[in-house]
């Protein structure tokens, strides 16, 4: 054993290796991207790690590993297990052998997704186990309990940590001893095929497995009660990192409760929820995100006709929305328990943090895509349905480049609805590379069967940015290391049956200008391939600076691009070299070539 400091996705990494995991597949999404990564740094000689092109396609990958008796693991965010919930339904009629674990990571606030959306509700709807740690040191253990559990009952476990528990680092006592758990491989059986008559028969055990789940997971060690002082007749329930924050605001109080700690939100631990509602009067609920724990307190005490009055988001005593904190928490307790929290600070006590919008990084080649798009089509009627990624950041003013964004695929897609309603609009999807792959392909497939007239732009920069750089299809790298034939975007298009494709360097900006002219003018689906890499994984060109006896201090290159290289110097313009990557479009962009290279203009 040795003491190490981890963060949380490292935790649940280490965790998984020990266990015996065997193959992982996964798709990057924050905040769950480490775990993979950091499983796939160990290199073992008998585990297997890819990023896969989506979930759905991760998720079953990793099921016919489990099915051939093989411990599995595959990773993704909340969104990533809408992508992935067709084969989890059905994973949970079918079974598994070798135990399968799906890492889903929540993203309360939320910090860097589209939904809130609780994953514990998953659980509950297609029948597989929610397993929730409060923290990196218990998801460390939590992860095995969860193989073990899939493998002793055949199903799938969700494994459901927060964005903290992610990426929160604890110090851990870590096992490095790795127990395979080996099993023959596949045997052809006709349970693995999904026919609707096995299905009805597969639904009528589903009842009698949950409440066999049930007992067990009453006696788990992370469900538990605990008591810390006389109860007065009222009782905190809490899970996740909740859980943690509850501990913390009580010690602060200098004062205990009793207090039920729920770690399987599916199925409840009807048993040890009964233990701990006897003789309760009143019960204050902390959870993230939707009141789970909540309504199945509620629905025990209707149950079995117990008097508790359960307390929470349904009640309106505790957050309906966004992350938790210690302070936050405190302050409901101290309400509930009737303890004095201290004076809160006036607003005005503190100085207000300065605002820091999200932009796009100086010297992003989209930033010149998305220009370039805006110049051609300046006076014109045209919508710009944007995609999940960097590239979302064009919305933000001065490019003002996406007027929608939905989920992975959907602007190729949404743009094909818009063009239908208005036929007298030219309509633009922007998708990046890895989103081309990932759902991408068959908006394009959609467009061309149904004769859509629409521009597809694929923001190609080599990398899967936003989510730390990973490889995907088209970049010609595994996860695994192995060099790969890299997917080419315009052999794709030209296979798909686009007819018209270009492929041209956005920070080339008059060629890309009229590039998008051409396309526009087309009656029948065109694609534009802007390729630039990301600047971090690009070597930088020469930094660009002003000549201040030229600017007129007109600003145009601020008010156009929006650069953070841009600054304000006085009455002129000047440009910050710890920021400036040297692309070169603000000196296109500059009518009085007020901007060269180093060295003056």
């Amino acid at each position: 054993m040795a003491l190490e400091l981890l963060m949380g996705n490292q935790a649940i990494a280490l965790g998984a290796i020990r266990a015996g995991v065997q193959v992982v597949c996964g798709y990057p999404g924050t905040p769950s991207t480490e775990v993979l990564e950091t499983i796939a740094q160990k290199k073992c000689e008998d585990l297997y790690v890819e990023w896969s092109v989506n979930e759905k396609s991760a998720m079953e990958i990793a099921a016919g590993a489990a099915y051939a008796g093989k411990r599995s693991l595959v990773t993704m965010k909340q969104m990533g297990l809408n992508v992935a919930s067709d084969p989890l339904m059905c994973l949970s009629y079918v079974g598994v052998k070798a135990g399968m674990v799906v890492l889903v990571a929540d993203d309360p606030g939320p910090i860097s997704s589209q939904t809130e959306q609780d994953t514990r509700y998953y659980g509950g709807y297609s029948k597989v186990p929610v397993f929730d740690p409060s923290s990196p040191a218990e998801a460390y253990r939590m992860i095995g309990d969860a193989f073990d559990f899939s493998e002793k009952h055949g199903l799938p476990v969700l494994l459901r940590p927060t964005t903290r528990v992610c990426h929160a680092c604890e110090s851990i006592e870590v096992d490095g001893e790795r127990n395979l758990h080996l099993q023959e491989g596949f045997v052809k059986d006709k349970k693995w095929v999904i026919f609707p008559r096995l299905s009805y028969q597969a639904h009528l055990g589903i009842g009698k497995r949950e409440a066999l789940m049930q007992k067990e997971l009453s006696c788990y060690e992370g469900n538990r009660i605990e008591e810390s002082g006389e109860s007065r007749g009222k009782g905190i329930a809490a899970g996740g990192i909740s859980y943690a924050y509850v501990k913390d605001a009580l010690t602060q109080l200098d004062t205990g409760a009793r207090l039920l700690k729920i770690s399987t939100p599916y199925p409840f631990p009807e048993q040890k929820a009964l233990e701990f509602l006897k003789d309760l009067k009143e019960v204050l609920v902390v959870e993230e995100l939707d009141p789970v724990i909540e309504r199945e307190l509620i629905f025990l005490c209707g149950k079995y006709h117990l008097p508790v009055t359960i307390k929470g988001k349904l009640t309106g005593h505790t957050a309906q929305a966004g992350e938790n904190s210690v302070d936050l928490i405190k302050g409901q307790l101290g309400e509930f328990l009737g303890k004095q929290t201290g004076a809160v600070k006036e607003e005005g006590d503190l100085p207000a943090l300065p605002e820091r919008p999200p932009t796009l990084c100086a010297g992003c080649p989209h930033r010149a895509s998305f220009y370039a798009v805006k110049k051609a089509m300046s006076g014109k009627k045209a919508v710009f349905c944007g995609d999940i990624g960097c590239y979302t950041l064009g919305n933000a003013q001065p490019l003002d480049m996406v007027d929608t964004c939905l989920c992975m695929g959907a602007g190729l897609t949404m743009a094909q609805g818009i063009r239908r309603a208005q036929p007298d609009t030219t309509v633009f999807g922007f998708i990046g590379d890895s989103t081309f792959f990932h759902t991408g392909i068959s908006g394009i497939l959609d467009a061309v069967y149904n004769k859509t007239s629409m521009v597809a732009v694929i923001l190609d920069n080599s990398t899967t940015a936003m989510t730390g750089h990973q490889p995907h299809p088209g970049t010609g790298v595994t996860m695994m290391g192995v060099d790969s034939q890299p997917v080419s975007i315009p052999a794709v298009l030209k296979g798909l049956g686009v007819k018209h494709i270009q492929v041209v360097d956005p920070l080339e900006l008059d060629q890309a200008i009229e590039a998008v002219k051409r396309a526009a003018s087309e009656e029948e689906v065109s694609a534009i391939v802007f390729k630039s890499p990301c600047i971090a994984i690009a070597a930088s060109g020469k930094r660009r600076q002003v000549d201040r006896d030229v600017c007129t201090g007109c600003r145009l290159c601020i008010k156009e691009l929006g650069c953070p290289a841009l600054v304000k110097d006085g009455d002129k313009v000047g440009i910050d070299r710890n920021l400036c990557y040297g692309c070169g479009l603000c000196e296109k962009v500059c009518p009085f070539h007020a901007i060269g290279g180093e060295g003056g203009c």
